[in-house]
């Protein structure tokens, strides 16, 4: 049974794109811990970031850096990676805007007007 990452890199769920390449797929969270928080997913589903081939575990990373430094010059904002790897068995990393205002821990069920803004501003 595939994973809900694998479902939403298929188009069988939708999200707020904002990156995607032979190896790599990125779109918000819609339960952001702030604004632009957004998931780096590999298109194969593997559980365990240590387990990703090698070729799929460097473009995962290479994808979270670029996304990152374009965060940051579009955002002013600092950003830092969470990889916890428990609550989807598909390997993501979570690009966080730091954001001490409007910070969540756990997130909260983003409107779909805010979702839209920020991934227009952030898309590739």
């Amino acid at each position: 049974m595939s994973t809900i990452f694998t479902k939403i890199i298929n188009g069988e769920i939708p999200s707020y794109k904002i990156y995607e390449d032979e190896k790599t797929f990125a779109f918000l969270d819609i339960f952001p811990q702030s604004p632009g928080h957004t998931l780096v997913v590999p298109k194969v589903e593997v559980d365990k970031i240590y387990d990703l081939p090698d070729d799929y575990y460097n473009t995962l990373w290479a994808t979270a850096k670029k996304l990152a430094k374009h965060y940051e010059n579009i955002l002013g904002k600092r950003i830092f990676f969470k990889v916890i790897g428990t609550d989807v068995p598909h390997t993501h990393i979570h690009i966080v805007p730091q954001d001490n205002e409007n910070y969540t821990p756990k997130g909260k069920k983003a409107e779909e007007a805010e979702l839209t803004a920020i991934q227009a501003k952030l898309a590739l």
